[in-house]
C-alpha cells in the first residue's frame, strides 16, 4: 500500500526533525529533504500530498539566504510556508502547534492515516525486489539493532540473495563476536561469512587520536573488508547498510553543521564499488525497534544496548591502544552485568564505559599506581537527538567502582557522567 507524505524541507530551521515526528504520530509518512530539492527528485518521491517549507535561524549559509527551489514551490500541492517570507512561525504553544499541523495536513492536502510500521515494511520490501532483481547482497551486520532489523527486513525480501558479513575489527563487546555467529548462523540459518579483521584495524589506528579520523578510517576500512568478500563470492553489486536518520541528522545537513560523521555517513569512500541499499535510513531509533518487532524479532535481540558502528574505537578516547581497548571492554561487561542484577537494564536506554588517554596518581595493593580512568555513562532517550542522565542508586555505583577497580587491569579510578544531550553527545566521540 503506498503510503501518503508530507515533506519538511529544510529552510534553516531547528524543529525540522520535531515537526517530521509529530505528523508520523498523526499517522502520516513525512520526510525531511532540502531546499534544493530537484524536479528529477520530486518525481521520485510517490504520494506526496503536501510540502512544508521550514523556515528558521541557519538560513543564511555562507552569507547567502537559501531559497525553495522552483520545482518545490510548483509541485501542485499544498504548500506551509513557515519563517519563509515573512510567513509566521510555528506557535509556541504545543497544543496550537499540534492544531496548525492537523489543518494544514488532513484539511488542505487531505492526506490518510496509512503510516504503520506493517506498511513500511510492506513498501521497503516491494521497493528492495525492485531495486535489486535478481542481484546479490552483503549486508555489513554487527549484531547490533540497526543491522539486525536490516537482515530480518531483507530476508524477508530477498531469502537467500542476501550474504550477511560479520567483521570483527576487535572494536566490539566481550562475546559478542561469538554471540553473532551463534543467533544469525546457527539459529536463524543466515548466510553469514565471519570475517577476523582484528590486526588489520588496529594497525591502521595506531596513534590515530581525531575522532573524526578514527571514524574515517574504519569506516573505509569496512568497506575494504567488503570488497575483499565481495570478489571471493562474485557478482556482488549491492551493499546494505543500517543507516538511520540521527545519523544522517548528526552527520550533518546543508543548514547545519555536522555533529559527528558516522562511519556509514560521513566515512564511505569515493570509489565506492557498491550500489547502497539503506530501507531504515528514514526512521528513527524507536521505530527501527518498533520494526524490528514487527519483522518477528526476539524482544532480547530488539531492545539491546544501541551501539555506535564505529565500536569501541569511539569509547577508547584518544589514539587506541591494545591495552586500554581491553580496559574498556572488560569494564563495559561489568557494568553490563551489575545493570542486569540491579534490575536496571530495562530501565535504561543506552549504558557504557569510556576510558580516556589520560592517567592519574592513586594506590593499589598499597603502591603508587599510574593508571586510566573509566568513565560510566548511562542515559534515557526516545529518538537519539536528545538525552537525559539516568540517576544510579549509589550502592550500585559503589559496586560497580569496586568491581572495575579491583578487577580491570590498569584502572584505578571510576566516574559518573552528568552531562545531557545537548551539551554532550551521547557518545564521547
Amino acid at each position: 500500500m503506498k503510503q501518503d507524505k508530507i515533506l519538511v524541507i529544510d529552510l534553516g530551521s531547528t524543529e525540522n526533525t520535531n515537526i517530521a515526528r509529530e505528523i508520523r504520530d498523526l499517522g502520516v509518512f513525512t520526510e525531511i529533504h532540502p531546499h534544493d530539492l530537484t524536479g528529477e527528485q520530486l518525481a521520485q518521491l510517490t504520494n506526496v500530498k503536501g510540502i512544508i517549507l521550514n523556515g528558521g535561524p541557519n538560513r543564511v549559509v555562507d552569507g547567502i539566504k537559501i531559497e525553495a527551489s522552483a520545482a518545490l514551490l510548483n509541485a501542485g500541492v499544498p504548500v506551509l510556508p513557515v519563517d519563509h517570507n515573512g510567513a509566521p512561525p510555528w506557535p509556541k504553544d504545543a497544543g496550537e502547534r499540534r492544531k496548525q499541523i492537523q489543518e494544514f495536513v488532513f484539511g488542505q492536502c487531505q492526506a490518510e492515516t496509512n503510516w504503520n510500521i506493517e506498511n513500511f515494511i510492506a513498501e521497503q520490501v516491494a521497493l528492495i525486489r525492485q531495486q535489486v532483481g535478481q542481484e546479490k547482497v552483503l549486508l555489513a551486520l554487527s549484531g547490533g539493532v540497526d543491522s539486525s532489523v536490516v537482515a530480518a527486513l531483507l530476508i524477508r525480501a530477498m531469502g537467500k540473495q542476501l550474504t550477511c558479513v560479520h567483521v570483527n575489527h576487535g572494536l566490539l563487546r566481550k562475546g559478542e563476536p561469538e554471540q553473532v555467529v551463534q543467533v544469525f548462523r546457527d539459529e536463524l540459518g543466515a548466510n553469514l561469512v565471519y570475517v577476523n579483521a582484528v590486526d588489520r584495524f588496529l594497525d591502521k589506528l595506531s596513534g590515530v587520536a581525531d575522532p573524526e579520523e578514527k571514524r574515517r578510517i574504519i569506516g573505509s576500512e569496512f568497506i575494504r573488508v567488503f570488497e575483499d568478500e565481495a570478489r571471493k563470492l562474485e557478482d556482488v553489486k549491492f551493499l546494505a547498510q543500517g543507516t538511520i536518520y540521527p545519523d544522517i541528522i548528526e552527520s550533518g545537513t546543508k543548514t547545519v553543521k555536522a555533529v559527528k560523521s558516522h562511519h556509514n555517513v560521513g566515512g564511505l569512500p569515493e570509489d565506492l564499488e557498491f550500489e547502497l541499499i539503506e530501507p531504515l535510513k528514514m526512521l528513527f531509533k524507536d521505530e527501527v525497534r518498533n520494526c524490528g518487532l514487527a519483522l518477528g524479532l526476539p524482544e532480547s535481540m530488539v531492545f539491546r544496548q544501541p551501539f555506535p558502528g564505529p565500536g569501541l574505537g569511539v569509547r577508547c578516547i584518544g589514539a587506541i591502544s591494545r591495552e586500554r581497548l581491553e580496559a574498556v571492554r572488560e569494564s563495559d561487561a561489568i557494568l553490563q552485568e551489575e545493570f542486569e542484577k540491579a534490575d536496571l537494564a530495562g530501565k535504561v536506554w543506552q549504558y557504557f564505559t569510556v576510558v580516556p588517554d589520560l592517567r592519574s596518581v592513586g594506590v593499589k595493593n598499597h603502591e603508587r599506581s599510574y593508571e586510566w580512568p573509566v568513565i560510566l555513562r548511562a542515559v534515557n532517550t526516545v529518538d537519539a537527538m536528545t538525552a537525559s542522565i539516568e540517576p544510579i542508586p549509589y550502592e550500585v555505583l559503589e559496586t560497580i567502582t569496586h568491581r572495575i577497580t579491583h578487577e580491570v587491569p590498569g584502572i584505578n579510578r571510576v566516574l559518573y557522567d552528568l552531562t545531557p544531550k545537548p551539551t554532550g553527545t551521547i557518545e564521547w566521540e
